[in-house]
């Protein structure tokens, strides 16, 4: 009798733990997705021969005005410019609405099990698009089709239950979905250049003009803010939020008068740290350690998360090490572990 009660116990033991391990499975599945295939094409229009890939953690890549890479590794026979890809993922989905927010530069096209949601597959800058799909709980079968034309190769894809924020624009943040507070709203003074949030029900803003700058908060569709400053481009505006400033990408912004007006402020300042005022922006391509010297027996001071933004302060004579700061610890990160987004490495000072 006692061994078949404990024989009873350990089942009911096992079906918990499943029953629970495919709760989380459902819960990671939100976000950016898991376990993606693709197949890259040297072709702007998924034709030519296929080179596949596989183990993609999510889509969140910029590319910059290199070839794409993949894990750290450059996708064999792939162009800087003029290449597409069509990745397939299978995730799991609590039932219910969600909201899907897609951005590319330049096209790109998004199925679900199958149907065409999403078709944006036209030469552009970079622009966010959302729509909302009602899923049954369960596996549903997820296609997402890019090219790149010239110039920046952006592509990002993510979701989450209706209700939570949209993020308007690329974020190296893989985390929860929940809507963070909303800024208030400052006075404006007479007479100033100002923007108003039109092309996003809830938009990021940023500690510097990338959208790889931490995020310091949101601001709503409808809400208006002085303009302080802009990055010498004129895509990245400084707004006066209450009590602080943060920076939005002026594609989500209506102005009310000429936006260059505005003048050219500080260069990137990733978390608020001045001396991250490098103008050089490197991401993780997989989560890493940090080193407090530029060598694997050094010891590890801490770890930089996969797709997290590092401002490169410093590098060898090899620039095969990069000297970084994470979150307010300077250290070192192996050069091959990350990718240069913004700024030119070569602009860094050689410090070993």
């Amino acid at each position: 009798m006692n061994k078949r009660r404990a024989a009873v116990f350990s089942l009911i033991v096992m079906l918990v733990v499943l029953i629970f391990s495919s709760a989380a499975s459902l819960i990671q599945a939100q976000d950016f997705g898991t376990n993606w295939t693709g197949t890259f094409f040297p072709s702007n229009n998924l034709t030519g021969t296929g080179v596949p890939v596989s183990n993609i953690q999510g889509l969140n890549f910029n590319w910059g005005t290199g070839v794409p890479v993949i894990n750290g590794v450059a996708v064999p026979g792939m162009p800087a410019d003029n290449f597409s890809a069509r990745f397939t993922s299978v995730q799991n989905f609590v039932a219910g609405t969600y909201t899907f927010t897609a951005a590319s530069d330049d096209g790109m096209r998004v199925y679900i099990d199958g149907a065409l949601l999403l078709d944006k597959f036209f030469g552009r800058q970079l622009t966010s698009d959302t729509f909302t799909s009602t899923l049954t709980a369960g596996p549903h079968t997820l296609t997402v089709e890019y090219f790149e034309g010239v110039d920046q190769a952006i592509l990002q894809f993510q979701w989450g239950l209706s209700g939570g924020v949209v993020t308007a624009g690329p974020s190296p943040t893989v985390g929860p979905t929940a809507t963070p507070a909303p800024t208030g709203l400052p006075a404006i003074p007479s007479g100033a250049l100002t923007a108003t949030v039109i092309r996003a029900p809830v938009l990021n803003v940023r500690a510097g003009p990338s959208a790889f700058a931490d995020r310091l908060g949101s601001v709503l569709r409808g809400q208006t803010y002085a303009v302080v400053g802009r990055d010498e481009h004129a895509r990245w505006f400084l707004l006066q939020l209450s009590g602080k400033q943060a920076w939005a990408l002026g594609y989500y912004l209506y102005f009310n008068t000429n936006e260059f007006n505005a003048p050219v402020v500080s260069d990137f300042v990733l978390g608020g740290n001045p001396a991250a005022a490098s103008g050089v922006v490197a991401q993780s391509v997989g989560t890493l350690k940090l080193r407090a010297a530029p060598d694997v027996r050094s010891a590890q001071i801490g770890r930089v998360t996969w797709g997290g933004a590092v401002a490169v302060i410093g590098r060898t004579r090899l620039s095969d090490w990069y000297q970084v700061i994470w979150k307010g610890t300077t250290g070192w990160v192996a050069a091959a572990w990350v990718r240069v987004v913004e700024g030119d490495i070569n602009t860094i000072p050689i410090v070993q």
